[in-house]
């Protein structure tokens, strides 16, 4: 926002948005406005056309769920005026709580104002830049335009105030639903409910509106009538899309909104040089940035700031939020959160980015895996069936198939570090904190508890030991008998002549050759 000496004539002195009601029909605790469609709040893309216009000043009237919707307005504009309209008797008396605070704050009404509803999430910065405009270029006859409306022509126009004009096009009258008549009603053209006021003007009409409706409620609609009898100019700025003024009372309505949404995206993506396969099954949040030539496969979703450097591929089946994917990478059938994958790195399928992830140039994070504050050095890989969590994976390193760092002791988390050039073997588990050295490697099944060197092998399993014909003696009648008799398993001679003696035998080591080899999974 800039300071009211640097505001050419066409920025407002002030951007009005009414967020005060309650939104019932949604049946939801979250209230109306603060419900999400494609990446920010019905209010939050409010906001976003509404900084558009760089106005000196952004007045926000709040009422019910206060604590919620106020504070998500100054996180996203922290220099906003929060307005308080403590009992909601309508748009007239809305403005006039935000007249009252722009007056207070700035001293002053004077100048234009804009007045727009919260949840109108398809509305575009450009739109209010041309309904300013129009407003400014059409003075009336020696003054200044009172107001401007923005209407859009509609198939059904039931709910919607209807906008009278005279013969010369200029706007007569708005009249809510409610209070029209069968002719009134037949009209097409309606009020968007989105409004730029001589300010002057508008402080004092707000003081001569009246509740005498059928609602019982002060109108802001009611504006255009006193300006007629005051002899000013009232436009209209009637546009096709009229999707743009499209507001969501239910959930319903807001999901159409939200499809409606995420297609535009993502013909404004396609438009730019990005290949989306199925526009159907794909949806991009509005704060998302693709370079040209990536490719979107299908049942993706792309959240929040993700951004994707060209070249890449994404999917299918991949949801990534906050996620920043190089140049030339591929991710495929993969959840990630707050995670960085390198230009030309592989991740998937199945994999899990957790958050504080990040992969290096041309690193892989293959089938299976899940990473959690993990840093995957350049060249490194992690191919197969892996946790890797609080770790850091050398460059050009290799982590074999089902291998786990343990990080936690149960207070602490701690952190593995694996050297460059590094190969670790399948089913070893890393106890934290540990480190194993650039060029060193560990031995299947190792359980590292303690630092490799550089360039050593570590191993932790024992000698494998072999109980001679523990198939046949214990598993007498099974397929497992047949086919370990087929293949020339025997009995030892020592084992058979202590069997038939009644004298316990015991194998290599002291350990007893009938013990169960336990359960096995199938």
């Amino acid at each position: 926002m800039t300071g009211p000496d640097d505001a050419p004539p066409t920025r407002p002195t002030a951007v009005v948005v009414l967020a005060a009601g309650s939104g019932t029909r949604m049946r939801s605790k979250l209230m109306k406005v603060l419900h999400p469609v494609c990446g920010r709040t019905m209010v939050g893309h409010v906001l976003t056309a509404a900084l558009h216009l760089e106005p000196q000043h952004l007045v926000a009237v709040v009422g019910h769920g206060r604590d919620q919707v106020g504070p998500h307005v100054l996180d996203q504009v922290p220099g906003a005026l929060l307005a308080v309209q403590e009992t909601q008797q309508g748009t007239g008396h809305a403005v006039r709580v935000a007249v009252d605070a722009l007056r207070e704050a700035a001293g002053t009404t004077e100048g234009v104002v804009v007045v727009m509803a919260a949840d109108t999430p398809l509305l575009e910065g450009e739109t209010l830049t041309r309904l300013v405009a129009d407003h400014v270029a059409h003075p009336g006859s020696e003054r200044p335009r009172a107001l401007t409306v923005l209407t859009a022509e509609v198939g059904d126009p039931f709910g919607y105030g209807r906008v009278l004009r005279e013969g010369d096009g200029s706007v007569s009258e708005i009249v809510e639903e409610r209070d029209a008549s069968p002719e009134q009603a037949a009209v097409r053209e309606i009020s968007s409910g989105i409004f730029v006021f001589d300010g002057a003007f508008l402080a004092d009409a707000l003081s001569r509106i009246t509740n005498d409706n059928a609602k019982g409620e002060y109108y802001l609609t009611d504006v255009v009538a006193i300006a007629r009898r005051d002899g000013r100019a009232v436009g209209a700025h009637r546009i096709d899309d009229v999707m743009q003024t499209e507001g969501a009372n239910d959930r319903a309505q807001l999901a159409r909104l939200g499809t409606e949404l995420n297609r535009r995206i993502l013909d404004r993506w396609m438009r730019a040089g990005v290949t989306v396969v199925d526009p159907g099954s794909t949806w991009v949040d509005a704060d998302v940035v693709l370079e040209p030539d990536v490719t979107l496969l299908p049942g993706v979703q792309l959240l929040g700031a993700t951004a994707v450097g060209a070249d890449a591929v994404v999917g299918p089946d991949c949801t990534l939020k906050d996620v920043e994917v190089g140049v030339g990478a591929r991710v495929v059938r993969t959840h990630a959160e707050l995670a960085v994958v390198g230009a030309g790195a592989s991740v998937g399928p199945f994999s899990y980015l957790r958050p504080g992830t990040e992969i290096g140039a041309g690193g892989k994070v293959g089938g299976f895996v899940e990473t959690k504050n993990a840093r995957i050095g350049e060249g490194a890989k992690v191919p197969h069936l892996s946790y890797v969590g609080d770790a850091e994976i050398g460059e050009g390193a290799n982590v074999g198939a089902g291998t786990v760092v343990a990080n936690y002791d149960g207070v602490q988390k701690h952190r593995t570090r694996i050297g460059r050039y590094a190969r670790t073997a399948a089913n070893n588990t890393f106890v934290a904190p540990v480190e194993v050295g650039d060029g060193a490697a560990t031995g299947a099944g190792a359980v590292v508890r303690s630092d490799v060197p550089p360039g050593a092998l570590a191993v932790s399993a024992g000698p494998q030991r072999d109980i001679l014909g523990w198939t046949l003696r214990r598993r007498a009648g099974t397929s497992m008998a047949r086919a370990a008799e087929a293949a020339g398993a025997a009995v030892p001679a020592d084992v058979a002549e202590q069997e038939a003696s009644g004298t316990p035998h015991t194998g290599p080591g002291g350990f007893a050759p009938d013990a169960s080899p336990g359960s096995h999974s199938e």
